[in-house]
């Protein structure tokens, strides 16, 4: 696996003109890869959108390295880059606690009686969205740790970012935010959601979950 990051450049506003819904990152990141275009059945590769100290960066997990060229296609020149992740999720041990971020989609479905499918509806408010991830947890092999009964972990940006279908439908994403604390309970089920990701939604930025060791900080 290879975690890789780029520099968004905003600051040239023709250059991203594509960058304009969610649709135009997803084709971002699959021509990043352009030997899997010729694949059916290609990986899936997580992606997100970070913003940290007033810049904005297009972080990928995937399988396989990405064309560095394509890849800064939108980027600011020289800030891509990209390290293995296999020697990371290597060294994760159960017990283990990490500060986490996760975006995600937190959705629910309703399925009245006569229906064969429920419909999907994302989740408003915190307090929801929350309840999302912590119900979460133990199927992913993770626990947050609590203080006063109050879970160590918030939400700390929510979007609804447009994806443009086929024939003109527009349609809004939740996307949240989570920062927080967490310790690892079951390592093959937690190295497991690290690499597939968690919840919906998933080509278009959602479910991707970084951690870093708490010991690392102090080192």
């Amino acid at each position: 696996m290879y975690l890789s990051r780029v520099e968004i450049d905003f600051s040239d506003r023709l250059k991203v003109k594509d960058l304009n819904q969610l649709g135009g990152y997803h084709n971002w990141v699959e021509k990043s890869f352009p030997e899997d275009l010729k694949d059916p059945n290609r990986p899936r590769h997580l992606w997100r959108i970070d913003h940290l100290n007033n810049k904005t960066y297009l972080l990928v997990l995937s399988e396989k390295k990405p064309d560095i060229e394509k890849l800064e296609k939108y980027g600011v020149a020289g800030t891509a880059g990209t390290k293995s992740y296999d020697k990371f999720l290597a060294d994760l041990k159960n017990g283990m606690f990490m500060r986490f971020r996760l975006t995600a989609n937190p959705t629910r479905k309703v399925t009245k009686p006569g229906e064969r499918q429920g419909r999907v509806f994302p989740h408003i408010t915190v307090k929801q969205q929350k309840n999302w991830l912590i119900n979460r947890m133990d199927m992913n092999g993770f626990t947050i740790p609590q203080v006063d009964q109050e879970y160590q972990f918030d939400v700390v940006n929510r979007e609804w970012p447009i994806l443009k279908h086929k024939h003109a439908h527009m349609a809004k994403l939740s996307r949240i935010t989570f920062e927080g604390i967490l310790q690892i309970t079951d390592l093959e089920k937690f190295k497991e959601m690290l690499v597939k990701g968690i919840g919906r939604e998933k080509a278009y930025g959602m479910g991707l979950m970084t951690v870093i060791p708490m010991e690392s900080e102090n080192e």
